[in-house]
């Protein structure tokens, strides 16, 4: 824990200005990013003598081990700037809204040359548009298998737009009448782009207009007697209205708003956001966050509002945003929204009307959602906290481990020996800091060398990290850069790399003698500080590094589960890089390392003699038979079969029957 007295910045350092700021912990991790009008006045506030913060606020000034910040001209820019690095850090001391899940969206694909209609979820693209969020992807189906009636746009996927393209007849779809079948030119690309823009049209609220033409065009087919074309036509009205009734009008009809509520507590924050446009409820989605920090509904309105406008732009942001308390800066906050939608957007609390009531319905649905929150997750925080606190108890450590990595090996038989790391933090897995690493320092099986290599190579690259920012000298140490680049697998750019964060605790698959493996490679570099425990497969014993007799935990022990999911993690990790590996390596030829020889000529060589141990029988004049094969290029066909050894043959597992190499190898 460290006193803030021994970072706090000199008097007349921290600039009178507007600005963002950053607290660092000792591994340089950033831990809490805020903004200010006036950074002197802010970051005084943090700090005062411990007994006069927030409990919260308290927690990140003792984890803090530095403070930096950045001076900007204007709030607006302070409020970008802070929504950039809380999105670039993930810092463990902001409040971040996470969606409970991925809401489907009604999307068409107006960047294709045929729109499409569909069910969408994760990150919008560019050229679509996008309608809701729903609740369920059913809701989704319902609304346009209504509307296909009248907009018969097209919903097939490419895969199936090819096909009929090529087949000249049309899907299901275009033999009934719910699409317009483009794929066989029934309509050309302008007539059914039209189609797709008014179905977007109708999405977004103009609905008045459709259904008043469609009941002029009623009325004068009944006038004409053309008695079947009416009754289409009233079928279609009919589906109109009500695909309209399943978005309930709440609001005038020019209304486009999003409305914002929450229901929070000592601990967490539930935040419902209702999107209205055109006057209808068109999607709700909703989140839940703990209350890391010391923040108000004020602040918590204004994260809500910096995570849901982000991303988007023009449209998406709406014309109003009425939320149940004002932002601290909300002339800043406003001037935001509407650079973001490039047009003036009200940013207001609601006082009376339907608005206010329609608030009151959305703050319910924040209240339920947090009471079911609450009660679903209460099981699972005690059972991770007993879980950390068992496995602390029993490994007789300081602490519970909120940082576990998990290390496994696997290969088949000697071959393509690789390495899994796994993070697990608070008891969840933390996925974006998984690594994979490929054995280099020898050939052959031997998991007990193979774990003292990936535990001296990852934390080599926790020393090297820690040189960096200044708080290690490896050559007091006698630490060493890994030379052969350490990990296959994604690095961070920018500020202290993954592997700067040390764990409390580190498993590894395996009993004693992997245990030792791996306390060796750490008390090589020097490390004294993290524990080291192996979980064996065959009666889930816990050995510690030394031990003669390992550490039995209760089979319903929830510490001992927390292990086994960790560990089962990791080895499930391992094999699937490891199976990546021997398929790419299977796919492989011998007629890969002849120079020229090109995928379209190896498949002809493959298709002309049905295998590769045939085109090893063969002469390089049967060779050159093969269209596009020149004598030069056969002849270093025949070298290469010549030196490449034949593969071993097939064996038929049920009956131990070898099988002759008739398709053997591939191209």
């Amino acid at each position: 824990m460290a006193d803030p007295s021994s970072y706090r910045p000199k008097p007349g350092q921290i600039p009178d200005s507007p600005g963002v700021y950053k607290f660092r912990d000792e591994h340089r991790r950033v831990i809490y990013v805020g903004k200010a009008k006036s950074l002197r006045q802010r970051l005084a506030n943090y700090f005062q003598p411990l007994t006069s913060l927030h409990p919260r606020t308290a927690t990140m000034v003792t984890t803090a081990a530095s403070v930096e910040w950045t001076v900007v001209s204007t709030e607006v820019e302070a409020l970008q700037l802070e929504y950039s690095w809380i999105k670039e850090y993930d810092p463990r001391f902001n409040v971040k809204y996470r969606d409970d899940k991925s809401y489907p969206y009604l999307a068409v694909t107006m960047n294709e040359e045929f729109p499409r209609v569909q069910v969408m979820r994760g990150h919008k693209k560019k050229g679509v548009r996008y309608f809701g969020p729903y609740a369920h992807a059913w809701a989704i189906r319902e609304t346009v298998d209504l509307m296909l009636r009248v907009f018969p746009v097209r919903t097939c996927s490419a895969g199936v737009f090819r096909n009929a393209t090529s087949a000249g007849r049309p899907c299901l779809l275009g033999y009934i009448g719910k699409c317009s079948a483009p794929c066989v030119g029934r309509v050309t690309p302008r007539e059914h782009r039209e189609l797709a823009e008014e179905f977007s049209d109708f999405m977004a609220g103009r609905t008045g207009t459709y259904i008043r033409r469609l009941e002029k065009q009623m009325m004068l087919a009944a006038e004409d007697m053309e008695y079947e074309k009416a009754g289409r036509l009233r079928d279609d009205i009919g589906a109109l209205r009500r695909a309209m009734e399943k978005s309930a009008v709440v609001l005038a009809d020019a209304t486009d708003a999003d409305l914002i509520a929450l229901a929070e507590d000592e601990l967490e924050a539930a935040v419902q956001i209702f999107h209205v446009r055109g006057g209808r409820v068109r999607g709700q989605r909703g989140w839940v966050t703990d209350k890391v920090e010391a923040v108000d509904t004020a602040g918590l309105v204004e994260h809500a509002i910096q995570q849901l406008y982000g991303e988007e732009s023009g449209d998406a942001v709406p014309k109003e945003v009425l939320v149940p308390a004002l932002p601290d800066d909300a002339e800043a906050v406003t001037a935001w929204l509407s650079g973001r939608r490039g047009s003036n957007v009200s940013l207001r609390v609601p006082q009376r009307g339907d608005k206010k009531d329609l608030m009151e319905t959305v703050a319910r649905n924040a209240q339920q959602a947090l009471v079911l929150h609450k009660t679903k997750r209460a099981s699972d925080l005690t059972t991770r906290s007993r879980a950390l606190e068992e496995i602390a108890e029993a490994l007789d450590l300081d602490s519970a481990p909120l940082r576990i990595e998990c290390f496994d090996i696997s290969h088949l038989q000697g071959e393509d020996v690789v390495a899994s790391m796994v993070v697990f933090e608070d008891g969840l897995p933390r996925k974006s800091e998984y690594r994979r690493f490929q054995i280099k320092g020898f050939e052959g099986q031997d998991d007990v060398r193979s774990m003292h290599e990936v535990i001296g190579r990852r934390f080599r690259r926790y020393l090297a990290e820690k040189e960096k920012t200044g708080e290690w000298d490896l050559s007091a140490d006698g630490g060493g850069q890994d030379p052969e680049g350490i990990v296959d697998g994604p690095e961070e750019s920018g500020g202290p790399k993954r592997f700067a964060y040390p764990p409390q605790l580190v498993v590894v698959d395996g009993g004693q003698p992997q245990v030792a493996a791996a306390r060796r490679a750490l008390d090589e570099l020097g490390i004294d500080d993290i524990a080291v425990c192996g979980l064996a497969k065959r009666l889930e014993e816990v050995w510690l590094p030394g031990d003669d007799d390992p550490v039995v935990l209760p089979r319903s022990s929830e510490g001992l589960y927390l292990l086994q999911r960790v560990r089962d993690t990791a080895h499930d990790f391992a094999i699937r890089y490891q199976r990546s590996k021997r398929t790419k390596r299977i796919r492989t030829s011998p007629l890969d390392v002849v120079p020229g020889l090109g995928d379209t000529r190896k498949r002809a060589l493959i298709k002309h003699f049905g295998s590769v141990k045939r085109l090893r029988q063969a002469t390089i004049e049967q060779i050159c038979e093969v269209p596009g094969m020149g004598r030069k290029t056969a002849e270093a066909v025949v070298v290469a079969l010549a030196q490449a050894a034949p593969a071993a043959p097939a064996v038929n597992t049920a009956t131990g029957e070898i099988m002759e190499d008739d398709g053997g190898g591939t191209a």
